[in-house]
């Protein structure tokens, strides 16, 4: 069995929905704070819990044999961190600690988890390799990175990975959303777009379906100890991002370009060459991806 925290979420919903068409037994944490039921796979067993809940997660892993934890459940914005770094701390750190420790205690097989390019802070070069150094200029980066730290003292075999601009159905426009997901949504309700920066500041995006793939390679080629980039080691300007929704959308909305967020990055672009030594994976095109995100968006 599989316990999937965040599972009910964007990202953790798709993973469990791709384990399922292949026979695997989950359970899923969430406490839907932005996560969504209608996200849950029917095959899937719910437990509507706060991972920050120690007896209620220690509930689960005495209930059920427990082989595999992919702990996704996190705080994922960074602007928020700046504003509340103890939340964040709370969410992406003490929470995670719950979920080592009783991965320890109940002796599961392995873990693996949603770390960040925001480890790697202002990159040396491009694109960014996993030996990287690590130098967080975010408090998001700062608790993903001590996330990262324990894990690899605990001992308990494990996966870190580090994603890039994940994007797709099912993610949320609302609030700290992905950049994706908001200007779709604003491009469909004909609001104006707010861009960070001058535009030209570039991102590595990976379509969802892409991670559930690389998510269930890892475990079936028992891939072990190791931190990964998951990336496409391609880039897309902000400006490009916009102009390729306005072709797919046909609609030319407003863009508002206003000064650039604390802990923001100009580049990044991770490279992917370690991933692809250890899983086949084909990449949908970002053409594609957003083709069918907004159709996703437009139902």
């Amino acid at each position: 069995m599989i316990l999937v925290t965040g599972g009910a979420g964007f990202i953790g919903s798709h993973i469990s929905d791709i384990f399922i068409e292949n026979n695997y037994e989950i359970i899923i944490a969430d406490n839907l704070s932005t996560g969504r039921k209608e996200n849950i796979n029917e095959k899937a067993i719910f437990y509507n819990i706060d991972i920050k809940d120690y007896g209620a997660l220690e509930d689960i892993f005495k209930r059920y044999n427990i082989e595999y934890v992919i702990h996704l459940a996190a705080q994922v914005s960074v602007p928020y961190s700046m504003r509340d770094p103890i939340n964040d701390a709370n969410e992406n750190i003490i929470a995670s600690l719950n979920v080592l420790e009783l991965s320890k205690k109940y002796n599961i097989k392995k873990i693996i988890v949603s770390s960040s390019a925001a480890v790697y802070g202002m990159p040396k070069y491009l694109p960014i390799d996993e030996n990287h150094t690590v130098s967080p200029i975010s408090y998001y980066g700062v608790s993903k990175l001590t996330m990262e730290k324990y894990i690899e003292l605990y001992n308990i075999d494990y996966i870190i990975c580090r994603f890039s601009n994940v994007y797709g159905p099912r993610q949320t426009p609302h609030g700290e959303a992905g950049v994706v997901s908001i200007f779709i949504d604003n491009f469909i309700n004909n609001k104006e777009i707010n861009i960070f920066g001058n535009g030209e500041q570039t991102r590595d995006f990976i379509y969802v379906k892409d991670i559930a793939k690389i998510f269930l390679e890892l475990v079936k080629n028992n891939v072990s100890k190791q931190v990964l980039n998951i990336s496409t080691n391609s880039a897309i300007t902000i400006n490009k991002l916009f102009e390729s929704i306005v072709k797919i959308s046909n609609n030319n909305v407003k863009s508002n370009y206003l000064n650039t967020r604390e802990g923001d990055i100009e580049h990044s672009i991770l490279d992917n060459k370690k991933l692809l030594s250890l899983v086949d994976i084909d990449f949908v095109s970002i053409e594609k991806g957003l083709e069918d995100t907004f159709k996703y968006f437009n139902l």
